[in-house]
């Protein structure tokens, strides 16, 4: 017979998102648990890069949620081993030409509107801050607040520091339901976990959590491939990134889009990302992808042009057709919370995600209007959007 066990809430995914959750939930005094199929970080986590972005989101929900979750990373920084690699390295976002200099300007107003430090780079000062940058560039915005985490690392701490209980390889096979629908917990192979909320963090496979809830949630695979050099000396001082990464952060497109995201790592390999194609769960190697990678990055540090490439890795991100999370209660489902459909932007998000999620269980009052992130909202469809 399965056991049984009594809590306020039950967090399903181990990932930075519901590590994140269970770090908040904890904190406010609530008694939790965590339950994944797999191990911590077994999923989108674990294929991330680890970016704290600010400099890619225009002013709105997502980058309000953003800016919480700097201010958060900072804390937690404190807080945790030095080991989640805490690096508040800064982003650089170049322009190639003076159209898309223009457009990035443009950009960085609206964003400086809600608390966004971006600061313009003439051309020759390029070489001060990343002496291996291509030459000919038009110019670039600094973004101070771009941060790195090591992603699975984050989670895996924070899961500790929480001293929860952790049920790790057990896949929840049922939502449990009083009569009136509300939820009353989850059921596993090996047990029962007992408790009036159950909170969906289970990143890609979001929608079905929530269908298992009995209700819809258009969580959708996003496809991405992240290339890993030989350890380096410093070559890479920022995280650096060509403006047309912001256009593919911000399609719908299921099309293969790639936009070079260059930066160093403590331990020396550069990680070279990302891409962005929706294929289902599809964990074919493309080559095109990484060739399309390879070249870009090359075209950003012309240094790079003759390393050696020692590993690629892949995964997917949880995607949502208006590019925003679903977070919060879901009035359909009385119980069911979401923290889910972060995209690429999972890891930086975490700390606000959870904070948020922790306040709605507690009762409390959030640190921001959640409104934007309701579960319940209409989403758009995009065109491949099935797949």
């Amino acid at each position: 017979m399965p056991k049984r066990h009594s809590l306020d809430a039950v967090i399903i995914g181990a990932g930075v998102v519901g590590a994140a959750c269970a770090y908040y939930a904890a904190r406010s005094g609530l008694s939790v648990a965590v339950v994944d199929r797999g191990p911590v970080a077994g999923g989108t986590t674990g294929a991330g890069e680890g970016n704290l972005l600010v400099s890619d989101k225009e002013a709105g929900p997502e980058l309000d949620l953003a800016l919480l979750s700097t201010r958060l990373w900072r804390e937690l920084s404190d807080a945790l081993p030095p080991d989640i690699e805490y690096e508040p390295k800064g982003g650089l976002v170049v322009a190639p030409d003076e159209t898309t200099l223009k457009a990035l300007r443009a950009f960085a107003e609206g964003q400086r509107t809600a608390g966004v430090t971006a600061t313009e780079i003439e051309p020759q000062q390029l070489t001060t801050l990343e002496p291996n940058l291509a030459r000919d560039q038009a110019g670039a915005f600094l973004y101070p607040q771009d941060a790195q985490v090591q992603p699975a690392k984050a989670a895996a701490r924070l899961l500790a520091a929480a001293r929860i209980p952790t049920y790790l390889g057990e896949e929840v096979t049922q939502i449990l339901r009083d009569p009136s629908g509300a939820v009353r917990g989850v059921r596993t192979p090996r047990r029962e976990l007992l408790a009036p909320a159950v909170v969906n963090a289970a990143g890609t496979w979001g929608g079905e959590i929530a269908r298992l809830a009995g209700t819809h949630l258009p969580v959708l695979p996003r496809r991405g491939f992240v290339l890993v050099t030989e350890p380096l000396p410093r070559v890479v001082r920022h995280k650096v990134y060509a403006a047309d990464y912001i256009a593919d952060v911000a399609s719908g497109s299921a099309s293969l889009q790639s936009s070079a995201v260059v930066e160093g790592t403590p331990a020396g390999p550069v990680l070279i990302g990302a891409t962005r194609e929706r294929v289902g769960f599809d964990r074919t190697l493309s080559r095109e992808a990484l060739r399309r990678l390879a070249a870009q990055a090359a075209a950003l540090f012309p240094v790079l042009a003759d390393v050696d490439v020692i590993r690629t890795y892949h995964g997917f991100r949880p995607y949502l057709p208006d590019h925003l999370p679903a977070i919060g209660a879901d009035p359909r489902v009385p119980g069911l919370h979401h923290a889910c459909g972060h995209e690429g932007a999972g890891i930086g998000l975490a700390p606000a995600t959870g904070a948020l999620v922790a306040a709605g269980l507690a009762g409390a009052e959030p640190p921001l209007d959640t409104t934007p992130f309701r579960p319940d909202r209409a989403f758009e469809t995009h065109e491949g959007a099935s797949q």
